[in-house]
């Protein structure tokens, strides 16, 4: 089961939501998710495997960006549900696009329109539901508020209504197939997006360079990859106090992941036009396939 939709309309809350744990890193920022991430969900009678994917998008100046968009396309190959995520009854160019690659896949079709507790007016509802429905026809349309938990008991008993009967493909103590080093990553490269705000350069991207776990800790060692000097000074900030905050707030998160204390040790490079160059992008772990290991 794929989650598709523009940047920013919330499908990585969705994901985590859904699971009732956090694996999928989130940000006020669009196009943090960068990856195709799978998220498993096992219950006595049922496995579902979500999969959560960058926001597809028009413009894709870079190749980091048409990297994104053709990991998010692939994602709806092969799956027996497709979530089609709206932020309350907005619609936008990138919508569109999405509401177009929807339309082509297989699978059956959901719309769900995520964040309806900032809905003001809340006699808005149910004619916006209404014209969603005069647009797309007889689909499901879940209303629902990720952030909140509201509303997903329905839109899982639908999905589940859809899935196909096959053996569990995992362990039922699995909740992704991605390994802790890309976790580790993601949950750094979080955190850079919370504490930066504003002033991070989208052009980053970390890569852990050492991972051990001893029995008593564990020592990772991790490279946050810039585009220019200028945006190195941003990320370090004064006698490296931005750099700190950024460490102790990831190291929290990563012990909790890896139920052990940690050292974490991080350092910033400059990698120039790494986000517009596909060699670099193969290098820094940004490939359909091997990106799955990194």
């Amino acid at each position: 089961m794929v989650i598709l939709g523009r940047p920013n309309v919330g499908k990585s809350t969705l994901l985590n939501a859904l699971l009732g744990q956090k694996i999928s890193i989130t940000s006020a920022r669009p196009q943090t998710t960068r990856h195709n991430l799978l998220g498993i969900k096992s219950t006595e009678a049922t496995q579902i495997l979500f999969v959560d994917t960058p926001g597809i998008h028009t413009k894709e100046p870079r190749a980091i960006n048409r990297y994104m968009n053709r990991s998010a396309r692939r994602a709806v190959h092969d799956v027996d549900v497709l979530i089609f995520l709206l932020d309350r009854f907005k619609w936008t160019e990138d919508d569109a696009r999405v509401a177009d690659l929807v339309e082509s896949a297989e699978g059956y079709k959901i719309i769900v329109v995520n964040k309806v507790d900032l809905i003001a007016d809340k006699a808005r509802l149910l004619p916006g539901l209404q014209e969603l429905q005069n647009r797309f026809g007889d689909l499901d349309i879940v209303p629902v508020s990720a952030k909140k938990r509201d509303n997903l008991d329905t839109l899982e008993s639908i999905i589940v209504r859809h899935l196909p009967v096959s053996p569990f493909y995992f362990d039922e103590a699995q909740i992704t197939d991605r390994n802790e080093r890309f976790l580790v990553a993601e949950i750094i490269r979080e955190k850079l997006m919370r504490q930066l705000g504003d002033e991070l350069p989208y052009r980053l991207t970390i890569m852990i360079e050492g991972f051990r776990v001893l029995p008593d800790i564990a020592r990772i060692d991790a490279t946050i990859y810039v585009e220019k000097e200028s945006q190195k000074k941003i990320l370090v900030g004064k006698n490296g106090s931005k750099l700190k905050r950024v460490g102790v707030d990831a190291r929290k998160d990563i012990e909790a992941l890896l139920a052990t204390k940690v050292m974490l040790n991080t350092w910033v490079k400059v990698k120039a036009s790494w986000s517009d160059d596909e060699r670099a992008l193969k290098s820094l772990g940004y490939d359909e396939i091997q990106s799955r290991d990194i």
